[in-house]
């Protein structure tokens, strides 16, 4: 992969090592505030994923000489996210029944708006970038 690709999202990668870390090697922490540590592993993963290649969809569109490719792969991306994890936290809610971990399922939801705001972040960087070489 080209290295200016990954560049800006490489807190995407470090967030995602910690937790998946801290998930793994503090169990019997985790149990003792009643998170289920499968799904924080789980979650983390899903949520990496699919934050990832929203990334790299946007990040691709603003390569692209059609200006309404930004706004395609905006929306685009953000329904991927959106059905890709509605359909995750359902299938869940539906497998689990009562026995839901709702510490889990906050942690993946503040997961979910740290990753957002790192691929955000690193789009603006890549944005402000590419402006200033153009005006260069």
């Amino acid at each position: 992969m080209n290295r200016s690709l990954l560049q800006p999202i490489r807190p995407l990668f470090l967030v995602f090592i910690l937790v998946n870390a801290l998930a793994l090697t503090a169990k019997s922490l985790l149990e003792k505030y009643h998170f289920n540590q499968e799904l924080l592993i789980l979650g983390n993963l899903l949520l990496f994923v699919v934050i990832l290649v929203s990334y790299l969809i946007t990040y691709r569109s603003l390569h692209s000489s059609n200006s309404q490719a930004f706004i395609r792969a905006m929306y685009g991306s953000f329904l991927i996210k959106f059905f890709i994890l509605a359909i995750a936290a359902f299938t869940y809610i539906m497998i689990a029944k009562k026995e839901v971990n709702k510490p889990g399922l906050a942690v993946c939801a503040l997961l979910y708006i740290i990753y957002t705001a790192i691929e955000i972040r690193a789009l603006m960087s890549t944005l402000k970038r590419m402006k200033q070489q153009s005006h260069a």
